[in-house]
Formats: structure tokens, sequence, C-alpha cells
């Protein structure tokens, strides 16, 4: 296990006045990217081949390192290099989506910011609700296995996967046919049936919260919320009932995009003290707690009640429909303040009054 002493040694080394901010060229690079070169950071990606397009036509990257799969990040050579060029990496959804909990925490040196130990608390889904009941929220019920399933319910792969291979079952024999199904058109492994955690699908609107936990000024703040739009399952709508009979579509629920979302004011005290409740537990489980961005991801029902079904402790993709602001964003800070530039501007007040070492892991 890499400990903070480790990453303090590799900080020491660092020199203060060429500070880099890095990340993996995917999910939400560009956010990340254009809040560093707003707070005056030098800016690092880790890309793949295929995907250089994005960041030049969007320059925003200093130096462009080309990899052709994101696991050469475990790699001692490029390692090496991030350190000389005195990179402190963002985690994304992508570094727990092709990188394993084990290997962030026991093989990458280079400093990260956030809390790596809250890494195992995420990436388990038992872990995870025990950390979210733990708070005192609300979470829908789960199933141990699809012979419990007794009423509609959402199986889920573990880990960030956009919801690719997502699905409804309202039965043992609705799962085992869908899964099927599921496996056929190869959105899901036969060795992923084990894996699968089945949750009790809550009916109501499905909002994401994002939250940002500042160790420098001590605080939670809200600042963007947002929905996703998947792909098949909010196309479907646009297809009669019963034509869905018809052809007995069994759509998935793989993320395309996201749509900013502006919540009744009624609903923010709630939501605000559902995020401090979250980050306070944390600081028991894995001090210091919570390091800069996560997100509460919800279902609001008719009568206002809020369930939390996933907790993602880093930032999530939902947070760029902030880039430029978002209302919440903006009634804290003013204009030009979003997920990007809220850790680059952590990064730098903690620079300043050499904090440093108390927000990198």
């Amino acid at each position: 296990m890499i400990t903070r002493t480790d990453i303090g040694s590799i900080v020491d080394n660092y020199d203060p006045k060429e500070l880099a901010i890095g990340t993996l060229g995917s999910h939400s690079a560009l956010n990340i990217f254009k809040g560093a070169r707003e707070e005056g950071f030098r800016t690092v990606c880790i890309c793949k081949e295929k995907d250089r397009i994005v960041y030049e036509k969007f320059p925003l990257v200093d130096k462009l390192l080309i990899v052709e799969d994101f696991s050469e990040l475990l790699n001692n050579s490029l390692q090496e290099k991030l350190r000389q060029l005195n990179v402190v990496l963002i985690p994304h959804g992508s570094f727990t989506a092709y990188l394993s909990t084990e290997q962030l925490t026991e093989s990458l040196y280079v400093p990260m910011f956030g809390n790596r130990e809250l890494l195992k608390w995420e990436a388990n889904r038992d872990s995870q609700a025990e950390w979210l009941r733990k708070a005192g929220l609300r979470l829908p019920k789960t199933f141990k296995n699809p012979e419990e399933i007794n009423g509609l319910t959402i199986a889920k792969l573990p880990g960030a996967k956009g919801g690719r291979g997502y699905f409804l079952a309202s039965s043992p024999e609705a799962f085992d046919k869908k899964f099927k199904e599921m496996h056929n058109r190869g959105l899901l492994t036969k060795e992923d049936r084990s894996r699968i955690h089945l949750q009790e699908y809550a009916l109501g609107v499905t909002v994401y919260p994002h939250y940002f936990s500042s160790l420098v000024y001590n605080d939670v703040e809200l600042l963007g919320v947002d929905r996703r739009y998947e792909s098949a399952v909010d196309a479907i709508g646009r297809i009669p009932a019963n034509e869905q009979l018809e052809i007995q579509v069994n759509p998935t629920y793989t993320v395309v995009g996201n749509i900013p979302l502006t919540l009744r004011e009624s609903l923010l005290p709630k939501l605000i003290r559902m995020g401090e409740a979250v980050n306070k537990k944390a600081r028991e489980l894995a001090p210091p707690g919570i390091i800069g961005p996560f997100c509460l991801e919800t279902v609001i029902t008719d009568d206002l009640e809020i369930y939390t079904f996933e907790i993602s402790a880093r930032i999530v993709a939902g947070t760029n429909v902030g880039i430029g602001t978002s209302p919440y964003a903006y009634l804290k800070y003013g204009e030009n303040m979003y997920m990007g530039r809220r850790i680059a501007k952590e990064i730098r007040e903690a620079l300043e009054t050499e904090q440093l070492g108390k927000i990198l892991a």
C-alpha cells in the first residue's frame, strides 16, 4: 500500500513553481485541463493515439504523452516521466475503469489529488452501501442473488462502466432471459453473472448532485447537478407501446451524455446535509475523508423521498455540463467556476499556504 508518507517524499522533490496537473485523456479531462489552465498550471495528458484529435482540437494540453493502453500508467518509465514533469494526477472514471483498485493503491507512485484509501470503499458495492447507510442515507433494497428478485430490479456491473450492460428484471426468470440476451449481444460475459449487483429499482427522477470537499477551507460545497441521458432506455419512449411489445426490446443504460438540472430550492437543504454526512463518515472510515470532488447518485420519488444508490468519490462526467459555470457554482463564486477549476483552485491555494501534503495521496 502506497502511504501518504511515500507521496510526501515525492512531492518534496517537486519544483512548486513548475507543478503540473495531469490526467488520462478521457471522461472529464477537458474539464480538468481547462480549470488547470485558468489557475495558471501546466497540463499533461496521457492519451491513446485514437483520441489525440480531441486534445489537438481543444488546445488545453501542454504535454501529450501517447500510450497504447491506459494500463501503461503503471510502467515505471512513464511514472518517472510524470514525476520529472512535477505532475499531480486528477483521478476520474477511466482510472477505475481501466485499472484495479489494487493497482492504483499499490503501484502508482505519482501524487494524486484525492484519497486512495476511499477507492476501496467506492469499488466494493457492499462497502459503499455500508458507508452510505452509516451516513444516514436511504438506500434501495439489494438482493444477494437473482433467485431473491421479487420486484422490479436493476442489474449493474461493478465499477465505472457508464451503464453498459445494465438491465431491468422483475423475477428470477426475467433475469435469466435478459442476462442471456445481454451476453448474446456481447455486453456481458458469463463471468459477469456472479459479479452483478442487484438493486431494487426506485421509481423516480435520477438526480446527480456534484459536491466538492475542501480540506483547505474545511467545507463541503454543492457545485452542480445533472441527469444522465442513457441509450437506449431514454430513446424507447419514442417507440409506441405496441411496437415495443412486438419487437420485445431489451434496452440498456449506456450513458451517452449528461443534462444540466436545476432543482426546486426546497430540496437543497436535504441534499446539502447528505453531502456533509457522507463526508463526515468518510473521515472516520478513511481519514482525512473525501478530498475534492464527489457525487451522490440518487433517485427522487414523487413524494420527494431521496434514495441514494451509489457514490463516486472523484470527479464525475456529469460535471462537464457546468464547464464555464453552473447555477450553484455561480451562486457561491460568481462567473467562471466549475469542477475542473475548483480542483485547480484548491491545489493552488494549498500550494500557496503550504498545505499541499494535506490534499495529495
